[in-house]
């Protein structure tokens, strides 16, 4: 989009069917069946050159659960704030770790006159991905495992294990 002709009102992105794929495919899930965003622009009162974007992300991925890696259904419903910044203003490490509070953008930098929505979309959506998602059988397989049991702590615990029954 270009940085200096914004549209006047709310616009609707949906990603098409190749990009689904190869979305999964970067985000390591098996499939994204629904990807769309309905974003607002305007300039950025503070920096000539950084525009601010806001709006909701909605997609409905397939996951694999973190406890049984089988596949099962997310619906991702969520706001999103976007500022992308001319790549000479952003002063910033890259090194450096930044926590933004919830209504902060998050800033994506962009260089001469045009920014890439569908690259701030996919970002999004990424951190929108829970990595450690359990799916419906999550409880039951956990139960089955054991790994719903308290795990013993403190300066004796490794001694209880040699203990003879």
């Amino acid at each position: 989009m270009k940085a200096r002709h914004l549209p006047g009102g709310p616009v609707v992105f949906s990603a098409g069917e190749a990009e689904r794929i190869a979305l999964a495919r970067r985000f390591a899930i098996p499939s994204i069946e629904r990807l769309e965003a309905e974003l607002e622009f305007e300039p950025d009162e503070d920096h000539v050159d950084a525009i601010v974007a806001w709006g909701t992300l909605r997609a409905k991925v397939t996951q694999n659960c973190a406890i049984t890696a089988e596949p099962f259904p997310v619906s991702i419903d969520e706001d999103v704030r976007i500022r992308f910044v001319a790549e000479k203003l952003q002063e910033f490490d890259e090194d450096e770790e930044i926590e933004l509070a919830e209504d902060e953008y998050d800033e994506i930098a962009y260089m001469g006159d045009t920014f890439d929505v569908g690259e701030a979309i996919a970002q999004s959506l990424a951190l929108a991905i829970d990595p450690f998602a359990c799916g419906p059988d999550a409880d039951a397989a956990r139960q089955e495992s054991g790994l719903d049991k308290p795990v013993a702590t403190g300066p004796f615990a490794a001694l209880a294990g040699l203990k003879k029954d």
